[in-house]
């Protein structure tokens, strides 16, 4: 168990935890100097029963409340210590609204120097207190009274903290593993060493993890050793204090800072914009206006950044609301966190919220679609929220990303029975059954009206129907569709065209006309056919007649156009390409003089030709010589005659 403590400065705090643990704070020079805790402390207590508690010692001041934030995420339980002497003070009230925020699950007060004050004083300091946690999650906190000089109740929260250490219930380990870094430093013999409250998940030596930065790069490192409350250890778990000792390449513990990252590879998720649900503190001066500058708690880590209103313009005392935290550096949240955030100049604490998307859209954030999914996932986890998620995902969800987000591996999902899963060449993606059918009935609506539309064309391919009809699906969402109902004959292709079962572009009656005037012509012509003015000029017709007619027929697969207003007919390619087959029997190379005396044509046209054969997968280029690709389905077809 991990029990922090909180409250005013002077108020006992450090004093406390060395009557409990027997060990002195305060180590540092300036600290001792001074009289006060300007930083984190770190005690432990072996208080029997095999059980040891880890105690984090917080700064009062409350110009070091950043530092409490540090020390105050992730803990088990708060004491609340209170002065009965000085009764309630301003980081008394402040420390208490903070871990609220934090969802820190258990408070209790401890009203230390009893000694100094009457029976009278002890239950005036008491009757305030009482009233100042009416109102919130603590109104049923436990009271202690004790005196840190004379030992006077020490022993009964001793007591009290090994029963609630025995009773309390350990932390899910089945997530992956994290820890926000509260201190990095470096052991003569052993290396680096960083230490933290282990938020979720299980390590343990010779695991390989991810050390991550606010500039959004990370580093591989392997833990070499660990310690868990304290004490060596194989492995630990959540919920425990936590030291590693990191290997990795170049490693120093001056380049590791607080609120760095250590995570399971599969955490790895840099963001600077956070959608989260965002509650005012009722005591803030006044009401947080939309693109407020603010500063960003979350584990061991502070940002600066700024508050994006998703929902009004702005937020009153008390009030709560979407918003979006847009920051100046890279985190790496889950759905969950608790965040506190402080004003520009972080002497006052404005509220808290919880982390709803860490990956945050920079575009769309105040849709209603957008809106509903934040709402959906105010209201619970992964299992709860995933309908409303799905319904409004037309390119699916990728399992990965939303193991991400709410740090769940996919092991343990319970899914809606609307959900599928789909193969895409991007990996596995998850579709509520609804939008799948939608996007399969708008892809054969779309190729029916394409073919409505362009009755002359055979029909579209690949990307001009996305372009066309499903613009909104990402291209390997689309192709895993396409795939599908190729699969099933709801939509067939003809080469590289996509159309309708049944579906063929036909000649109508005065198109029939000009290509019975035409074909003689082109067949006459054989491997040299006239060009399409020649056409037009032969049978007296508009040249755009003839070459719109002659482009009908090469979709249809009659002809082929070797460049622009040049066809040629089927038996004429065959020809030329026997030819090509021919030259190039000896040593499988061919190059244009053969062919082109070989064809009596100019060397032009020759090249031409030779690149149409290229491009029909007859004939591949090395250099000015040419090969023949034997697998190819005409080389075949002409050689087994």
């Amino acid at each position: 168990m991990i029990i922090a403590t909180a409250g005013h400065i002077d108020h006992g705090k450090t004093a406390l935890l060395e009557a409990l643990t027997g060990h002195a704070g305060d180590r540092r020079r300036q600290e001792q100097e001074r009289g006060i805790t300007i930083d984190l402390g770190y005690r432990y207590a072996d208080l029997g029963g095999e059980v040891t508690l880890g105690f984090i010692d917080v700064p009062g001041h409350e110009r070091f409340v950043h530092n409490m934030l540090a020390g105050a995420a992730g803990v088990d339980l708060a004491l609340l210590v209170v002065a009965a002497d000085d009764g309630v003070m301003p980081q008394t009230r402040e420390h208490l609204a903070i871990l609220a925020l934090l969802g820190i699950p258990r408070l209790w007060v401890v009203l230390s120097k009893c000694d100094r004050v009457d029976t009278q004083r002890q239950a005036a300091a008491q009757a305030d207190i009482k009233a100042l946690l009416q109102s919130g999650p603590y109104s049923n906190a436990p009271f202690f009274s004790l005196s840190n000089i004379t030992g006077e109740g020490i022993s009964a929260l001793r007591e009290r903290l090994l029963t609630e250490a025995r009773d309390i219930a350990l932390r899910a380990d089945n997530d992956h593993f994290r820890l926000s870094v509260d201190r990095a430093f470096s052991v003569s013999g052993a290396g680096v060493v960083v230490t933290g409250t282990a938020l979720a998940g299980r390590v343990a030596v010779g695991d390989s993890l991810l050390l991550t930065d606010i500039n959004g790069s990370h580093q591989r490192v392997r833990v070499r050793g660990l310690h868990a409350q304290n004490r060596v250890a194989e492995q630990a778990q959540a919920g425990q204090r936590v030291a590693l000792n990191l290997a990795g390449e170049r490693l120093k513990a001056e380049h590791i800072q607080r609120g760095n990252w250590l995570l399971h590879p599969a955490l790895l998720n840099p963001s600077r914009r956070l959608d989260i649900h965002l509650t005012l503190l009722s005591s803030a001066s006044r009401p947080l206006e939309h693109w407020t500058p603010v500063h960003l708690h979350l584990g061991a880590q502070r940002l600066t950044g700024r508050v994006a209103l998703l929902q009004h313009t702005s937020l009153s005392p008390g009030a709560s609301g979407l918003a979006q935290l847009v920051l100046d550096g890279n985190t790496h949240a889950v759905y969950g966190d608790r965040v506190v955030l402080r004003d520009q100049s972080a002497w006052h604490t404005l509220g808290g919220g919880i982390v709803l998307d860490p990956a945050a859209p920079t575009r769309q954030r105040r849709t209603p679609a957008r809106l509903l999914q934040l709402q959906a996932l105010t209201q619970g986890g992964l299992e709860d929220a995933l309908p409303v998620l799905l319904s409004a995902a037309d390119n699916g969800l990728a399992p990965e990303n939303l193991e991400r987000q709410f740090n769940r591996p996919q092991q343990g999902w319970q899914l809606p029975h609307s959900t599928i899963s789909k193969h895409t060449s991007s990996g596995p993606r998850l579709f509520a059954e609804s939008i799948w059918q939608q996007h399969r009935s708008a892809l054969v609506e779309a190729l029916t009206r394409f073919h409505q539309e362009q009755p002359d064309e055979p029909g579209p391919d690949r990307s001009r129907l996305r372009r066309y009809g499903l613009p909104y699906l990402q291209p390997a969402v689309f192709t895993a569709l396409l795939d599908e109902a190729l699969l099933d004959a709801s939509v067939v292709a003809s080469g590289p065209w996509l159309h309708m079962p049944g579906y063929r572009v036909r000649l109508n009656a005065e198109e029939e006309v000009l290509k019975s005037q035409l074909w003689p012509h082109l067949e006459a012509g054989d491997i040299n056919p006239p060009w399409v003015r020649d056409l037009a000029r032969l049978e007296s017709c508009e040249e755009v007649q003839v070459r719109a007619l002659l482009l009908k027929l090469a979709r249809l697969g009659q002809l082929h156009q070797v460049v622009r207003d040049l066809f040629y007919s089927e038996p004429a390619i065959e020809k030329l390409a026997h030819c090509a087959i021919t030259l190039a029997q000896n040593n499988n190379t061919l190059e244009v003089v053969a062919f082109r005396d070989a064809l009596g044509l100019g060397r032009k046209r020759c090249v031409q030709l030779l690149e149409y054969l290229d491009r029909l997968g007859v004939t591949r280029r090395f250099a000015n010589q040419r090969r023949i690709r034997e697998e190819n389905s005409i080389v075949l077809r002409i050689k087994s005659r």
